[in-house]
């Protein structure tokens, strides 16, 4: 028998704060545990205690000390080592945060604060319904991001009152699964694929969801474009370094927001991560393609990626394409009824290349490896050596390119063969000027091997640029990918050239459109208004007649033709070394960057990774590919976790395929992202 003695020495008094949420001030209750005592034992007592009749099933118990939520409820409280100095609160697991979508709208939802980020993004994109939520994540946003903003806020004499999208009655608030709302794994259509309206079959569905037609439509459609002055006062990345402050905010996919030091109702950004967009369609990805479309807006608007000014002048029309429709009444009249089998064709054939998915036909896989053989101009940069381009017999087989004297040598030793597999492939257009060249940085064992090609016309162009491309990532032209890759850089092409002989645009026309909404400030301030209305309407006439979620789609394919696209910059020292290089992190390699010039030094492909991992003492990123090659280095603009966990992402993701359905392997993301042996 124990004696009353006994029984108060083997218990102690813990202090409990708790969150209540129709008070103002938190409370301190004092309950009297045992270390043998399981979490949700202490949690009942809690409950007991307070005495007020609610549901409390969505209260867990957080350590303000250890930065953790306890909930392992059968754990006991010795296992979990909490002792009388414990400082614990008992608070909802969810609470509201403002997400900041890539169209810059604010939405207010209840979130997950104990999931673990991958999770919670998957909650909140189900709520948006947004297919794919792997592929997106949560931005910190920098000191920087705000910057500007705050200047222009102390001239203002009155607040701007931002209108939020709020969402709090979504269904995560009581802790509940998600309810689908949109978001179907059925294959019956969502959206009209012309132009991104939920049909009408689904409209019984919003009354699940908080996401109300209405609300549906924000995300899905366009907002109108910002004005220049606003457009100026964002902030805009100068340099690589800047460009590496951008991404050193991403949150960790394998920690809940609580543990990250995230606050009640603070605000975040909800960006597309990885860039690796898979399987986009239209029929149910009306909000995924829309805000991809204005991920890909802002990014060159900003200047986070870079383009010639031709290539601003195609994305400044679309915008304003775009613009026209989303807020045209008659947008679901833009197409006749014969038109929508074409137009659905050609989306479908768009949504393969966007993808980087198979078509149908297995034969082409099966036959003979083609191969292109012409005359094309090559230059080898050398010091003090003039850009001169001399013309040789070039073959292109496999993934490898050789080069002859004359085409009758074809048969013997060549100048010199190069296999592109793991180049950077590199465009050299100018469609005013009849420029059609491409540049190849081949790496080899001291660095990257640079050449460059030019061809005589579009066509030319477009099957070597096409056979470059797919060598780059280890395919040959058999690859059933290779013609509509060559389509699409013809359809490109076709798309920068100015149709001079089309009809110039009305003066009412003219007079509608704020030119300096759709191009980057630095463009706008090189011509005058009127000329760089003119050129857009120029530009204007060869999309005039697309439907708007393929002019979308297009603007997305045009930004990811980019040379830049898909790169995440970081600032690190590589091991051994003494200055600081930029590492440039994209869907299929690493890049070693010169800081200073910008000049990619070496490129690492992920097929060639044995295995990497982070040696968290000296916060060092160690990584070891094949032919006994290793590199290290240490992330100097943002912590080495989240470049860890960009290189694992982007192998899990290179895992997906349609078979899989929707379903995840969210253990084998954390497995290849979480750092840990």
């Amino acid at each position: 028998m124990l004696s009353s003695t006994d029984f108060t020495s083997a218990s102690w008094e813990l202090v409990v704060r708790v969150d209540h949420p129709n008070e103002e001030q938190q409370k301190d209750v004092t309950l009297r545990v045992s270390g043998d005592l399981h979490v949700g034992g202490v949690m009942l007592k809690l409950v007991e205690q307070i005495n007020i009749s609610q549901d409390w099933s969505d209260f867990a118990l957080w350590w303000e000390q250890k930065h953790c939520w306890l909930l392992k409820t059968h754990w006991t409280l010795d296992k979990y080592g909490v002792q009388a100095d414990a400082k614990l609160l008992f608070t909802p697991q969810h609470k509201m945060l403002r997400l900041r979508l890539p169209n810059l709208k604010m939405v207010r939802l209840r979130v997950s604060f104990s999931a673990v980020v991958f999770k919670a993004v998957s909650d909140i994109c189900k709520i948006l319904n947004i297919r794919r939520s792997e592929e997106l994540s949560l931005l910190k946003p920098s000191g920087d991001y705000f910057k500007k903003k705050k200047k222009k806020d102390k001239n203002n004499k009155e607040p701007i009152i931002e209108d939020v999208l709020n969402l709090e009655s979504s269904p995560t608030a009581s802790g509940s699964s998600v309810s689908p709302g949109l978001y179907s794994k059925t294959m019956t259509p969502i959206y009209d694929p012309i132009n991104g309206t939920p049909v009408s079959s689904t409209m019984t569905w919003f009354s699940d969801s908080p996401l109300t037609e209405q609300n549906c439509s924000i995300l899905a459609f366009s907002q109108p474009p910002q004005s220049p002055e606003a457009l100026a006062d964002m902030y805009q990345p100068r340099s690589l370094v800047d460009k590496a402050k951008l991404n050193a905010g991403w949150l960790d996919s394998s920690r809940s927001l609580m543990e990250q030091g995230i606050q009640e109702d603070e605000q975040l950004l909800l960006r597309f991560k990885y860039y690796s967009f898979f399987d986009l369609n239209p029929k149910y990805d009306a909000v995924r393609i829309n805000q991809l479309y204005e991920q890909a807006r802002w990014a060159i608007l900003l200047e986070e990626i870079d383009c010639t000014e031709e290539e601003m002048l195609i994305f400044a029309a679309l915008q304003y394409h775009i613009s026209k429709l989303s807020l045209s009444t008659e947008t679901q009249d833009f197409t006749s009824e014969s038109e929508v089998d074409e137009i659905e064709a050609a989306l479908s054939n768009l949504e393969v290349t966007l993808e980087g998915g198979k078509a149908d036909s297995l034969l082409e896989d099966i036959t003979d490896i083609p191969k292109l053989a012409d005359n094309l101009k090559l230059f080898r940069p050398k010091k003090l050596l003039l850009k001169a381009f001399k013309q040789y017999w070039f073959v292109f087989k496999d993934t490898s390119i050789a080069y002859f004297k004359n085409k009758e040598l074809e048969q013997g030793e060549p100048v010199e063969k190069l296999n592109l597999r793991g180049c950077e492939v590199v465009p050299d257009v100018n469609v005013a000027g009849r420029k059609f060249g491409i540049k190849l940085l081949i790496p080899v064992a001291d660095g990257m091997n640079e050449m460059y090609l030019r061809c005589d016309h579009e066509n030319q162009y477009a099957q070597w640029m096409a056979a470059c491309m797919l060598a780059s990532k280890g395919k040959t032209m058999a690859d059933s990918s290779y013609q509509p890759e060559v389509l699409n850089i013809l359809s490109f092409l076709r798309m920068k050239n100015r149709n001079s002989a089309s009809q110039v645009a009305s003066g009412l026309e003219n007079m509608d459109m704020n030119p300096e909404c759709f191009v980057s400030p630095r463009c706008a301030k090189k011509h005058k208004s009127k000329q760089l209305a003119a050129r857009i309407l120029e530009a204007h006439q060869n999309v005039a007649q697309m439907p708007l979620v393929e002019a979308k789609l297009r603007f997305i394919q045009a930004w990811q033709s980019l040379p830049e696209f898909g790169l995440t910059y970081y600032l690190v020292r590589f091991k051994g070394s003494k200055k600081d290089d930029i590492l440039g992190v994209s869907y299929n390699r690493l890049i070693k960057i010169d800081a200073a010039t910008g000049i990619p030094v070496t490129t690492w492909r992920f097929t060639n990774i044995k295995q990497w991992n982070v040696n968290w003492e000296t916060r060092q990123v160690v990584i070891e590919f094949d032919q006994n090659v290793f590199t290290a280095f240490t992330c100097l603009s943002a912590d080495c976790k989240i470049v860890h966990e960009y290189i694992g992402g982007y192998i899990f993701l290179s895992t997906r395929s349609k078979d899989q359905n929707e379903t995840l392997d969210e253990d084998l993301f954390h497995k290849l992202t979480g750092g840990q042996d």
